[in-house]
């Protein structure tokens, strides 16, 4: 029995899919299936139903899978204890992003702590916020820079904030609303919006409010990258809720209107695991992020605090 092949194992068990668990191994899809056979047949028994449309695990393989997990973790713990004890900052750092992360620079945060440690593999991902909360509570990332609704911290969860600006209303020059100084929720009961789509911080912000005021709101565009909602907003589509930075950075064509009552503002945040393994090279991230960055103090509306790294 190999440790491979409960890796294997363990990885097609939590994602339900051969095909799923070969790209998070990134091995080949044979090579998966190949090992998980040789396991069953020193087992002599089968661990997984391949009969459905979803991979599932069998009787047998219920009960050997929270050994095989066992196993896994005692040798990443014993790896950990090692490196500890020598001093070595070594591995790899898996780390998540929503698509917008404005106000700071991520790729010289990136690039800065790979100076520090050449000899640490960086990988990045990039999903909606709901996703990578999923995924750093499940151990495939090791940090993840997410998006907070109302500051509201994930269960499990640390946090770092590094922006904390005004979501505003964005709207093109010529639309009614453009001459306002600002605006409530009532205004825009009946306005066509541009949102990002749910599982993203800006759009739980979003419903949270319109559910407090007893207004649904009427979302006639959806788009995971916040470039192609202004875009839209800006040609008259409908009216935008986008981050007030992302907004004034194209004052010829949009125009950002606060809300007035209730402020929504919106948060992104450096996020990682309280409880759990954590190695060496994660934890250098993690620390190198919040020694070079400072979080913003909450601000009034109409003013951004960028953050941005010192190294």
């Amino acid at each position: 029995m190999e440790l491979r092949q409960l890796e294997y194992f363990v990885a097609v068990v939590e994602e339900a899919s051969f095909t799923k668990a070969a790209a998070r191994l990134h091995v080949a899809q044979p090579g998966v299936s190949a090992q998980i056979r040789r396991l069953e047949r020193k087992l002599g028994q089968e661990l997984l139903d391949r009969s459905g449309r979803l991979v599932r695990v069998t009787e047998v393989g219920a009960a050997v899978l929270p050994y095989a997990r066992a196993a896994l973790a005692a040798i990443t713990d014993t790896r950990l204890v090692v490196d500890e004890l020598t001093g070595l900052v070594r591995g790899h750092v898996a780390v998540g992003m929503v698509p917008s992360c404005g106000g700071f620079s991520l790729p010289a945060l990136l690039a800065g702590f790979h100076e520090e440690h050449t000899s640490v593999e960086i990988t990045l991902s990039e999903a909606n916020s709901e996703e990578l909360v999923h995924s750093l509570r499940a151990g495939r990332l090791d940090a993840a820079f997410i998006a907070l609704s109302g500051g509201e911290v994930p269960v499990g969860l640390a946090t770092h904030v590094m922006v904390d600006e005004p979501l505003v209303a964005a709207v093109s020059p010529g639309d009614p609303l453009a001459t306002r100084e600002a605006i409530t929720l009532d205004d825009i009961r009946d306005r066509a919006l541009i949102s990002l789509p749910p599982g993203t911080g800006m759009r739980k912000s979003l419903d949270a409010v319109c559910a407090e005021a007893g207004l649904t709101p009427r979302i006639s565009f959806e788009a995971g990258n916040p470039g192609i909602l202004a875009e839209l907003a800006s040609r008259g589509l409908g009216l935008a809720i986008l981050p007030q930075s992302l907004v004034r950075s194209h004052p010829a064509r949009l125009c950002a209107i606060p809300f007035s009552y209730p402020e929504l503002r919106g948060q992104v945040a450096l996020a990682w695991r309280v409880d759990g393994p954590v190695s060496p090279a994660a934890r250098a991230f993690v620390d190198r992020v919040r020694s070079t960055t400072r979080q913003p103090d909450t601000v009034g509306a109409g003013q951004i605090t960028p953050v941005a790294p010192s190294g």
